[in-house]
């Protein structure tokens, strides 16, 4: 199996975001709102906080992918390209992250 990349998720979601909402889970996420997507978004961040705390590897494992994709889809929604996200982390990587954190406005 080749090597699967944040960058081909954020891809077939944008394809998916095209389709029928009738036939993609995607494009019927995106058709409810953004509200509906967010609210998604966070049930599977705390499903994941969840299987982290008494969950087996696996079910954290199945649930961050699930955190990810959700995650694509409410950025897709938005307009914030993925690579924006990651151009922000490397920023936010050049230094210690108590030295990143110290400096951002209250």
């Amino acid at each position: 199996m080749g090597s699967f990349t944040l960058a081909d998720l954020a891809a077939i979601v944008a394809e998916r975001a095209d389709a029928s909402p009738a036939e993609s889970y995607t494009a019927r996420l995106l058709a409810d709102g953004m509200p509906r997507a967010a609210k998604k978004l966070g049930e599977e961040a705390t499903e994941a906080v969840i299987a982290a705390v008494a969950g087996s590897e696996a079910e954290l494992r199945d649930e961050a992918a699930d955190v990810l994709y959700h995650l694509l889809v409410v950025l897709h929604g938005r307009g914030v390209p993925l690579q924006d996200v990651l151009d922000a982390l490397q920023r936010r990587t050049a230094r210690s992250g108590l030295d990143e954190k110290a400096s951002r406005p209250r």
